[in-house]
This record gives C-alpha cells, sequence and structure tokens, in this order.
C-alpha cells in the first residue's frame, strides 16, 4: 500500500471510530477519495505536494467531466475534511484546500408518491399475503409486513430489513430503533402495521411455510445472506415487482421513495418539520429542509382557502 493509500485509510478509520459514520458512507469517501488520489497521480504528485492551483484543476476536472454540481461539492467535501485530518495529524505542512468554495448544491425535490399511489402498493401486497401459497406465501405475508412497517415509520431501509428481533420487546406500539452514529429514536406503529407485523410473526411461531427460522435467529426479518437478514438490494427487487402489480412504474418506486412519501404525506397534513426531523432521524434539520416545499404548498392551499381577499365571486 502506498503512502497516499495509508494517509487515506487512516483518515476513513478515523471517521468510523471518532465519528460513527456508517459502512456505506464510509465507501462513498473512499471512492472520491480515491479519485482524488489518482488525480493526484496523473499529475505526479503527493498529497503533501499538492496546491491551491491543484485543486481548482481537479474542480475544473470534475466539472469537465459532466459531474453534477452537487457530486463536485461532495467530492470536495471529502478532500477537505481529508486534508483537515493531515494537517492535524503532521502528515502535510499546510491545507491547499484552504479557501476553496465548492459549487452551489442544485437542492433537488425529493421523488415521492402520493397517498394513492402508496394505497395501490400497499394493496398489491396484501393481495399478495392473501393469495399466495406455500413458500411464496411466506415472501408475500413478509413483503406485506415490510411496506405496511416502511409506510408507517418512515426508516431507512437499512434499519428496517436489519431490525433486531429483540426490537420487539416492550411495548408493541414503538420501535426503538439504532440510526446513523449509533443514535436511537422512537418511531411508532400505527395499527395496520402491527396486525401485518403480527401475521407475519404468526407465520414463524406456527412454522407455518420454512417461517420457523424467524424465531430462530437474532433477525426480524432474516434470511440465508451474509449478513444473515434480508438486504436491501432483494427488498428493492421484491417491491418493483410488487409496483408493476400495482399499475405503477417501477422506475418511482423504491424503499427510499416510500421514506419520502412518509415525510411529505405527515407535512401535508399538519405535522410540524421538527417532528418529522425526528421521526426520520436526521440529526441536523437542515435535512429535513428539502421538504418545505410541501409546506409551502400547504401554506399557499390554506391562504387560498380561508383569506377574505382569495375568495372570488
Amino acid at each position: 500500500m502506498s503512502r497516499e493509500a495509508r494517509h487515506i485509510e487512516a483518515f476513513l478509520e478515523m471517521l468510523s471510530a471518532e465519528r460513527g459514520a456508517a459502512a456505506n458512507t464510509i465507501d462513498a469517501y473512499r471512492r472520491d477519495l480515491q479519485d482524488f488520489g489518482a488525480f493526484l497521480h496523473r499529475r505526479g504528485l503527493s498529497l503533501g505536494a499538492a496546491a491551491a492551483a491543484d485543486i481548482s484543476a481537479y474542480v475544473k476536472a470534475a466539472s469537465d467531466a459532466g459531474l453534477k454540481p452537487a457530486s463536485r461539492a461532495r467530492r470536495l467535501s471529502a478532500v477537505r475534511q481529508l486534508y483537515k485530518f493531515l494537517v492535524a495529524e503532521g502528515h502535510v505542512a499546510s491545507d491547499p484546500v484552504h479557501g476553496h468554495t465548492g459549487p452551489k448544491k442544485e437542492r433537488a425535490l425529493p421523488r415521492t408518491l402520493n397517498v394513492a399511489e402508496v394505497d395501490r402498493l400497499i394493496a398489491a401486497a396484501a393481495r399478495r399475503a392473501d393469495t399466495a401459497e406455500g413458500r411464496e406465501r411466506a415472501r408475500a405475508v413478509r413483503l406485506h409486513c415490510l411496506m405496511e412497517m416502511l409506510y408507517a415509520t418512515g426508516m431507512r431501509v437499512s434499519e428496517l430489513v436489519s431490525l433486531p428481533r429483540n426490537v420487539l420487546a416492550g411495548d408493541d406500539r414503538v420501535l426503538t430503533i439504532k440510526g446513523k452514529g449509533g443514535r436511537e429514536r422512537l418511531v411508532p406503529l400505527n395499527a395496520a402495521a402491527r396486525t401485518a407485523l403480527d401475521r407475519y410473526l404468526g407465520l414463524g411461531a406456527a412454522g407455518d411455510d420454512g417461517m420457523a427460522a424467524t424465531v430462530a435467529t437474532k433477525w426480524l426479518f432474516p434470511s440465508k445472506s451474509a449478513q444473515g437478514h434480508l438486504t436491501r438490494q432483494r427488498f428493492g427487487q421484491d417491491l418493483k415487482v410488487l409496483a408493476e402489480d400495482a399499475g405503477l412504474d417501477p422506475a418511482r418506486v423504491s424503499p427510499h421513495v416510500l421514506r419520502h412519501a412518509f415525510a411529505s404525506h405527515l407535512l401535508d397534513r399538519g405535522a410540524d418539520l421538527r417532528s418529522v426531523q425526528q421521526l426520520l432521524g436526521h440529526a441536523d434539520i437542515s435535512t429535513t429542509e428539502i421538504y418545505t416545499h410541501v409546506l409551502e404548498e400547504r401554506l399557499k392551499r390554506l391562504v387560498e382557502e380561508h383569506h377574505p381577499l382569495a375568495k372570488k365571486d
């Protein structure tokens, strides 16, 4: 391993150990920093020899390659944090990123589904659970349970599929979720989600359709994957098939889209931004502010419906 690669790995280890960064976050940083390292290598430079002009050249090269502003900003942020670490550790004498400002991010509105579309998805999942037979029935009941729980809680898909079985201990109306950075939060389960969960657990308790494994492992949604639980990729694939059953474009449907639907529908019906932040497990309210367009639309409707000057004869 080269000296540059060792420095990058040391930085990534710090992110994991000291900041509790998730594995997916670490992987994203690694890809961005390896790209930066390759750029310096092509210019015959080491991390310590890079100057401000080289950072500007890197940002320009990313722009010329067609990267979107958000991607360029993310890469520059990764490089900036790497150099702060290297300076603090005494590996480089100065920070060449200092003074550089990244491109302004275009904050795209999250893709989502309306209430009727979510209802169609859940109804399609319920039909499958009612009509499937054998092992397919077990998978259908599990998918229906996952759908109800995801829309009821707004959990990240990684949080949902990796739920430990002991999350069911205590009050069955709420779950204690461990999210990013090891932070815990409470999420409520509505009646529909509890009913679907009871049905799923009932299969395992009865040893029905090969579901006895659900009581034999520590996972709520066990599988034969390397992780021991259902993977988010598998859930995503099942969701695409379900979208077709529901007459929706599969390209518009994903677990993350359902998380956005959960947040958007809550805000549209009067929930405040801070409450939605807590339910989603966002560490910073600024992350939740991508949904302010929902609040703006709600305020427009309020004015149009109730302000006397907005009414026309």
